[in-house]
């Protein structure tokens, strides 16, 4: 398959997944009516990268996403701690993290993934395991996050990658580790917790 017919293949596929429409994505990028339709029929079949970009924009997706269509990727912001304290894990300013590919068929949009740095929750997360994860609300401990592993951060601001479980009163969570070896934090405030969706083992992580 050649490399445009990829790119309007991706991007059909991020419109169904949005439960929108070509004209609809069209029109918000300030393209004629017809612009993403031709995209995906092939009318059109060196598409702008000025385009794209408008495209990938209105899709919530980084334009490398459509462009690298065989290959698609999410942006890595940083590490969390499973035993080392990593003291701010979104490390980079967002788009100018370093890029993951991801398995086709695993969503790219509105995700987030962390490195993981440390050997608590060993052997289920091993260190350099990437870990993907969606953040529903800025604060906050959705109900289903308690007793799944979880991107967590702390009131202290640092990041980590344990089991959460509710601590001895309202507000208080322990961090829970899944390596035996290591220490369970009780008791602690959090800002807010994601479960993890997704991970990728260190022998399969390839950066882009």
């Amino acid at each position: 398959m050649d490399t445009g017919q990829m790119i309007a293949d991706r991007i059909a596929a991020l419109i169904e997944e949005r439960g929108t429409n070509n004209r609809a994505v069209s029109l918000a990028a300030g393209m004629s009516a017809t612009g993403v339709r031709d995209i995906v029929n092939r009318k059109t079949k060196n598409p702008t990268f000025a385009n794209l970009q408008k495209i990938a924009d209105v899709l919530e997706v980084d334009v490398t996403d459509i462009i690298n269509a065989s290959k698609p990727s999410v942006e890595i912001a940083g590490k969390v701690g499973a035993g080392a304290k990593v003291p701010i894990f979104e490390a980079y300013e967002k788009g100018t993290g370093p890029r993951v590919e991801v398995v086709r068929g695993i969503p790219t949009s509105g995700i987030v993934a962390v490195e993981v740095q440390g050997d608590s929750m060993a052997p289920v997360y091993a260190p350099g395991e990437i870990l993907l994860y969606t953040r529903l609300a800025e604060e906050g401990v959705p109900d289903d996050a308690i007793g799944r592993i979880c991107v967590i951060e702390d009131e202290d601001g640092h990041g980590w990658v344990k089991q959460l479980r509710n601590g001895s009163e309202p507000g208080l969570f322990h961090l829970v580790s899944v390596n035996p070896g290591a220490e369970t934090m009780h008791d602690r405030k959090i800002k807010w917790a994601a479960r993890v969706r997704f991970n990728l083992p260190p022998d399969v992580v390839r950066k882009v």
